[in-house]
Formats: structure tokens, C-alpha cells, sequence
């Protein structure tokens, strides 16, 4: 093996070494490279030979000509006396292969390999990027912020060793934050584009207060506890329901915590977003009581015709707050629980007799 080939493999060795890039995979990016180029090129035949293997180190290219009377083509066929150089056996109508020194490949094929190589690099970090994203999908990510748009209000973060953008309609109403500043957001996405994966983030979504909660509440981590439904106005309150596979540990408790230290550090991270804590129940009336927290209820009526709709009775002076600031919290149980639901205080509708 010559010195050049050598170092040609020594590159590829190296290219694995630091990108992470199979020199199996480079090797074959390159052959095909140089065998579009010499066909290109040199007028090749399409039973051209490139070999390139890095275990044996192996570098040969040749082109195929057939041997004949009268060169009609002479990037395709060659005379008898000519042929017999390199197969002394060759008579009319053979093909021999003649193999090409690497410096006959020409400028451009070492250009293609370069462009080879860099693609090369750029699909395999980009393939590494994507799976490294998809792990971390539906999940809650360390971000640091780069600037924001004055313009539109997007916010350019570094994730690892790249950048995301969360937009203006993903960000909390209300927050903002400097240059520099570690925050924390939900991976709701990948997708992978023409121009690399791409990651979809979010600080609204109702799976980023999810995820915190199982990094603040043990029991919900190892499954003895489960949440089994979220309605999130972002920034304002959030309502999350939760039930026990354990008759001995109180849901609701747990996820509160002792001295309510574990809901206060989710609040904290989520910019004083209120937060209710209700319990699940698989019978709807006791359900929808519980969603309508703080307010206390004192029946709920479920509509016979299985519409998903039913009518709650409240005493009076609870009304406006089971109704909540403009319908917010009818709105978060109507959603967690996924019922229509009609509010009434206990001495009838309003203006009714």
C-alpha cells in the first residue's frame, strides 16, 4: 500500500475515532464518489472497479475496456498489443481491467471525496442528534437561553451541542428571561427535517408539569401512584388528577408532600402557576366533585342519556369560586375530566323563582 493510501485509511480511522463515523460506512460514501466520477470523467464503463476496503487497506480502482480491432471508444475499448500489458492471456472480444493510479482519479474525485466525507460527517452527527433528541422526547430538558427576538418574541436556547427555538405561543404569558438564564422546557417533538432534526419545545405543555411532578414525587416515579389526567391554563393554574395502586399512601398527600414542600417546588419552577391536586376517581360524580376543588359540592347530577354532561349543585357562597376567575376553574375540571358541566347554587338557577 502506497504512503498516500495509508494516510487515506489513517483519516478514516481518525474520522471514527472523533465523529463517531463507521469507516465501513465512509469507505463505501467515497467508492461510489469515485466511481460517478471516473465514468464522469474518464468515460468509464458502468462495470467500473472501486475497491476500498479499510480492514485490508485495500485501495484499487480500475476501469473495464474490451479488447477490439478498431478503438472506437477509447475510454471503453483497447487494442490487442495495448491489452496484452495488463493480461497477457487477453484476446478479441475480452474485457481487462486496468487498474488506475490514484492520482489519474483527478482533482475532482478527491473533491467529491472531501464532499463525501463532510456530508458524510454531517448525516451521521445528524443522525446522532436525532437520536439523542428522540431519547429525550416527552421529557423536560436543561436549556440555556442565547437571545431573544425583540420582534417576535422567540426564544433561541442551546440543547446540548445545538440550538432550539421555543416559540412565543410555547413560552408561559408573563415570563421572560435574561440572556444566559438556565431553564427548563418539554420536549414534545423531533421531526426529522431537509436541514437536520428538529426539536419542538414547549413551557405550556401540560406534559412539562407532569414530568415535574415525577421528578419531585418518589411515588409517582416507581408507579405507586398514577396521573391520570392534566388540564393546564399555562402560567395561571393547572389542575392534575392523581390516583393510588396503593390503598396505604394518600395520592393527594404524596404529591403535595410534607409541609406541602413538594408541590411548592413545582409552583416555584413554573413562576407561582397555581396548582390543584385532586384525587381520581373512576365513578364520574365523585370525579367531577373532586375537579371542581377548591370548591365544595354538594351533589352532581350525570345526564341519563350518556352525553358526558351533568349538572352540579354548589352552595351559594361557593359559586363564584367553584365558576372561578372568567370560568377558569369550570373550564380546567370540564377538561380534566372531560364532562360538559353546568354549575348551579343550591337556592336554584339564577333569576329563577
Amino acid at each position: 500500500m502506497n504512503t498516500s493510501n495509508a494516510e487515506f485509511f489513517e483519516a478514516l480511522a481518525l474520522l471514527e475515532k472523533e465523529k463517531g463515523i463507521p469507516r465501513s460506512l465512509l469507505a463505501k460514501k467515497i467508492a461510489t464518489a469515485i466511481d460517478n466520477a471516473i465514468r464522469r470523467d474518464m468515460g468509464a464503463s458502468e462495470d467500473s472497479v472501486v475497491d476500498i476496503d479499510p480492514d485490508t487497506g485495500r485501495f484499487y480502482v480500475a476501469m473495464r475496456k474490451t479488447v477490439v480491432e478498431e478503438v472506437l471508444d477509447p475510454a471503453q475499448e483497447i487494442l490487442p498489443e495495448e491489452a496484452a500489458k495488463y493480461d497477457s492471456a487477453a484476446t478479441l472480444g475480452d474485457t481487462v481491467e486496468i487498474p488506475l493510479d490514484t492520482k489519474q482519479f483527478g482533482r475532482i474525485a478527491a473533491q467529491t471525496a472531501k464532499h463525501v466525507i463532510r456530508q458524510g460527517i454531517r448525516e451521521v452527527e445528524r443522525g446522532q442528534l436525532f437520536d439523542e433528541y428522540s431519547s429525550r422526547q416527552h421529557d423536560i430538558v436543561s436549556a440555556t437561553v442565547l437571545r431573544t427576538d425583540p420582534k417576535k418574541g422567540n426564544i433561541t436556547l442551546e440543547i446540548g451541542r445545538s440550538e432550539a427555538i421555543l416559540p412565543k405561543s410555547e413560552q408561559v404569558p408573563g415570563e421572560s428571561f435574561p440572556d444566559n438564564a438556565h431553564i427548563k422546557v418539554y420536549v414534545v417533538d423531533v421531526v426529522n427535517g431537509e436541514k437536520g432534526p428538529r426539536i419542538m419545545i414547549s413551557r405550556t405543555h401540560p406534559g412539562l408539569v407532569k414530568r415535574l411532578f415525577e421528578r419531585e414525587v418518589p411515588e409517582i416515579f416507581d408507579g405507586t401512584i398514577e396521573v391520570k389526567a392534566i388540564s393546564r391554563e399555562a402560567g395561571s393554574r393547572t389542575k392534575i388528577a392523581v390516583w393510588s395502586n396503593d390503598e396505604n399512601v394518600d395520592p393527594v398527600g404524596a404529591c403535595i408532600g410534607p409541609k406541602g414542600q413538594r408541590v411548592s417546588a413545582i409552583v416555584e419552577e413554573l413562576g407561582g402557576e397555581k396548582i390543584d391536586v385532586v384525587k381520581y376517581s373512576s365513578d364520574p360524580a365523585q370525579f367531577i366533585a373532586a375537579a371542581l376543588s377548591p370548591a365544595d359540592v354538594l351533589s352532581v347530577e350525570v345526564d341519563p342519556e350518556g352525553a358526558r354532561s351533568c349538572r352540579v349543585t354548589v352552595p351559594d357562597n361557593q359559586l363564584s369560586l367553584a365558576i372561578g376567575n372568567k370560568g377558569q376553574n369550570a373550564r380546567l375540571a370540564a377538561r380534566l375530566t372531560g364532562w360538559k358541566i353546568d354549575i348551579k347554587p343550591e337556592s336554584g338557577f339564577y333569576g329563577e323563582e
